[in-house]
């Protein structure tokens, strides 16, 4: 019989921990070591235990999931760490990435995914859930609803990095017309965060009409 699969479940929410545990405890091939409930215990357990897969939520207080996945894969670069999370923001997912987590898991997928999940990463591969992957696919411009004038304008006025009250006194418009712009150009583009549409004006040229340096 091969050896079973060696799991440390990382997650402040006791009952979700719980929760997955005993999903996992159903499986012959998988070996839950520990629960544990912060970032913290996570870095202090993985640094003298071998694990094989660690299942790790992002949003946790005092040290949390992405700066606890970098501690670890520091001292531990072939540890295979996957993001067990409820944001399905293509931001999240890509930084999670990109701190060298092995896959990206949302915590409303089936039970069975889970343990697809970790088999894929023990084979070395990358696991995204159908959530995670459908955020982070390429929109063709083409295929994007195209920013009416006044949400350019908008636009670039956020990517300037002015608030919404600045841009609504700039633009001679209300602060909540402000916002409403705001949420249809991220919708329009997929994009979730502030960062993203200054990075996303950066790409596209929007800042130059400015001359404005990047």
């Amino acid at each position: 019989m091969t050896d079973k699969i060696s799991v440390v479940i990382v997650d402040d929410h006791p009952m979700v921990a719980e929760g997955i545990q005993s999903i996992l405890e159903s499986y012959d091939d998988l070996d839950v070591r520990a629960t544990l409930t912060n970032g913290a215990e996570a870095v202090a357990y993985l640094k003298s235990n071998t694990i094989d897969v660690v299942l790790m939520d992002l949003n946790m207080p005092g040290i949390g999931g992405l700066t606890a996945t970098e501690m670890v894969l520091e001292s531990k670069p072939d540890m295979r760490i996957l993001i067990l999370s409820m944001h399905d923001s293509p931001e999240y997912i890509s930084t999670a990435l990109s701190h060298g987590a092995r896959g990206y898991v949302l915590k409303d997928v089936p039970t069975e995914e889970i343990k697809t999940a970790i088999d894929t990463v023990m084979r070395g591969e990358r696991y995204l859930c159908t959530g995670a992957k459908g955020s982070l696919e390429p929109v063709e411009d083409g295929d994007r609803e195209t920013l009416t004038s006044r949400e350019q304008t908008v636009l670039l006025q956020l990517a300037q990095g002015k608030s919404n009250k600045e841009v609504a006194i700039e633009l001679n418009i209300s602060v909540r017309t402000v916002e409403t712009h705001r949420k249809n150009i991220k919708r329009k583009l997929g994009i979730s965060s502030t960062a993203g549409l200054t990075r996303y004006a950066i790409e596209h040229g929007v800042l130059q009409q400015t001359g404005v340096q990047t």
